[in-house]
């Protein structure tokens, strides 16, 4: 039978982790259940003699998501709430684990959950704090962190099939880069005494790529720079308002990407804005958190101005209608849902169709992108070898005469 590994806590709020051997996780499951212990999680042991230890350590994001799970988990059985947050904190570490206690603390001195986990908003979104505030008001905690951990796991899902569909891209450039720099650094330049000390005359090609070569090692120390560039640039984007709003403009301007990019902005309105409405909180309140989680500052000034425009009365799908950003379908779904009485169903498909578009365009644009790097890499290498063969070519035909 295989070995499985997992995490529990008792009526205390103990925590417990070990391994043991069952037929299935949910066979496990059942058994420590009947041990009277709450069930966090539950997987295959990735060898023996580990004791349970995880040989790496998840992301914040990664961390959050199984924190989500542990309190979806525990809050339905009645375990108290601070007792379920000290549980849940024990599935996460660092930075994770300090946040978790110190809203344990704020919710034991009397603060609402929501507040609590305001004042970490590095790791809680807004979305995240707005859903645990409609399930406040509507007394519904336990369906609110359900619905958090299938939304955070499905932004994981989407996030990791977009990962993947980009890595064989990445690596394609990356190998390519590495021969055009070999050819240039070190291949060219053994072949630079012997051209210019044949006395022939080098076809142009070939003067151009030693002119291209003999630059390029004048400037080498500026081309160490440029590693540096990209990451001031990266900072400059993560880190700016300005930096943001320009990258955001860059993709919307690409084509392939700027398509590929209004599917998953529409998706991501689409999904937030249906979920909170699903939570429990109005269509106003939704939009507030959707302006402040939807993460683009473009797509947050859209947003910005749908919400203006329903709260003077406008419908949502006049509102989402006049965008020129979210593509025309979205304003026909929500309208629809409009209609029918049942907004927060149709938001919820419109995410659905978006995401599975944006999976697609994601897929079809690296599938462009591999053939299309093959044959500007391969150009390079074979403008370089035709350029060598016919100088070497010159030479020795210059030699019979």
């Amino acid at each position: 039978m295989p070995t499985y590994a997992y995490q529990a806590v008792d009526g205390a709020g103990k925590r417990t982790r070990g391994e043991a051997h069952a037929v299935s996780s949910n066979a496990l499951a059942r058994s420590l259940e009947e041990r009277g212990l709450f069930v966090l999680d539950v997987a295959e042991s990735a060898g023996a003699g580990l004791g349970g230890k995880r040989s790496f350590r998840f992301g914040r994001r990664r961390e959050v998501l199984e924190v989500t799970r542990a309190l979806a988990a525990l809050l339905p059985v009645g375990m108290p709430l601070a007792h379920a947050l000290n549980a849940a904190s024990g599935v996460a570490s660092g930075d994770v684990h300090a946040a978790l206690q110190d809203v344990r603390a704020r919710v034991e001195r009397g603060d609402t959950l929501s507040t609590a986990l305001g004042q970490h908003r590095a790791l809680f979104s807004p979305l995240y704090v707005g859903l645990v505030r409609a399930g406040e008001k509507s007394g519904d905690l336990d369906s609110a962190f359900a619905r958090l951990a299938d939304q955070l796991e499905r932004d994981e899902a989407l996030r990791g099939k977009i990962l993947s569909a980009a890595i064989y891209p990445m690596l394609l450039a990356t190998a390519g880069a590495v021969a055009v720099t070999v050819l240039l650094f070190f291949v060219l330049p053994r072949f630079v005494t012997l051209l210019e000390g044949s006395g022939a005359t080098l076809p142009r090609s070939t003067a151009t790529l030693l002119a291209l070569s003999k630059a390029l090692h004048r400037l080498w120390p500026v081309l160490l720079l440029v590693p540096f560039a990209i990451a001031a640039f990266a900072a400059w984007v993560a880190n700016t308002d300005e930096g943001r709003r320009a990258w955001a403009r860059v993709l919307l301007a690409l084509p392939g990407v700027a398509t590929l990019r209004r599917y998953a902005l529409a998706g991501r309105f689409a999904r937030l804005v249906g979920v909170l409405l699903g939570g429990g909180a109005p269509l106003l309140a939704a939009l507030d958190d959707t302006v402040e989680s939807i993460g683009d500052p473009i797509a947050r000034d859209d947003v910005t101005r749908v919400r203006t425009k329903v709260r003077e009365g406008s419908s949502l799908r006049g509102a989402v209608a006049e965008s020129g950003l979210f593509p025309p379908m979205l304003a026909q779904l929500v309208g629809v849902g409009e209609d029918a009485g049942q907004l927060q169903t149709f938001l919820m498909k419109a995410a659905d169709i978006f995401e599975e578009r944006t999976e697609r365009a994601t897929q079809r644009l690296a599938t462009l992108l591999e053939p299309a790097m093959i044959v500007v890499f391969g150009a390079i290498v074979a403008f370089v070898a035709l350029s060598l063969l016919q100088a070497i070519y010159g030479i020795n035909a210059n030699s019979f005469k």
